[in-house]
């Protein structure tokens, strides 16, 4: 990644419209399946928990997971080093990462 470009020029949803990643419901699905195989997914969550985003699908997950994740770790001061301490925290379920459909089994993960 290029020094001179902040990491969103390299998201898989650079070019996406806006309204596409800010759903509700069922539509968040497939919102999330664009940052499956994206480059910038981690840098794009930490960013959206750092600065506890409220709205819109960040980096694979969904403001409801965003919310959960941070009420099970309420004291985080830095995203970036947990995540990178326990990537499993943040995975992308399976059925996302190879865009197919989640079953009703698969934990919730993200974008």
């Amino acid at each position: 990644m290029s020094t001179d470009q902040h990491w969103t020029a390299y998201g898989a949803c650079a070019g996406a419209c806006p309204d596409d990643l800010f759903v509700e419901g069922a539509a968040q699905r497939v919102a999330r399946e664009v940052c499956a195989s994206c480059p910038v997914r981690l840098e794009c969550l930490i960013d959206a928990l750092d600065n506890r985003v409220a709205f819109g699908v960040w980096g694979g997950m969904t403001e409801r997971e965003r919310r959960a994740l941070v009420r099970r770790y309420p004291d985080v001061a830095s995203w970036r080093e947990l995540v990178e301490a326990e990537p499993g925290l943040v995975s992308l379920p399976h059925a996302y990462r190879a865009g197919g459909v989640r079953s009703e089994h698969a934990p919730a993960g993200g974008r």
